[in-house]
């Protein structure tokens, strides 16, 4: 989806392992094993990369069974793109997917690093504490 005189492009779909290990170190993420990426972006529910002039320059994600559970992940934008809305174009697509095919009451869950949380509470994501605390666990 490009907007007009918008130099940046919404594209369905995830993107290779190595940009995918790129746009998450270059954008202050952690990175992930080649082979661990390997293996989980076939399973992604829906994706975007947002390219400019043909390169990716951000990504996100939805993950989960299809049916009760959705995890939105890997959401970011590299740092030479960011203040240009692009992570609420991709919160938008993403969100705007849920909404069409996930069934009525499915739980939609994200970790929101930093301030990130201000961009997810401006498409419906609120705090779960007192009632429930995120956790994690590595492998």
């Amino acid at each position: 989806m490009q907007i007009d005189n918008d130099p940046y492009v919404l594209v369905e779909g995830v993107p290779d392992v190595a940009t995918f290990r790129h746009l998450r170190t270059a954008s202050g993420m952690s990175d992930r094993p080649a082979e661990a990426v390997a293996a989980g972006l076939p399973n992604t529910w829906f994706g975007v990369t947002v390219h400019r002039d043909g390169e990716p320059i951000g990504m996100g994600r939805i993950v989960g069974d299809g049916g009760v559970v959705f995890q939105i992940a890997d959401v970011c934008v590299l740092p030479d793109h960011q203040g240009r809305g692009l992570g609420k174009r991709i919160m938008a697509r993403l969100t705007a997917e849920l909404e069409q095919r996930a069934p009525k009451g499915a739980y939609v869950s994200l970790i929101a690093d930093g301030d990130a949380h201000r961009l997810y509470g401006k498409y419906g994501f609120v705090e779960t504490a007192p009632y429930s605390v995120g956790m994690h666990r590595l492998v």
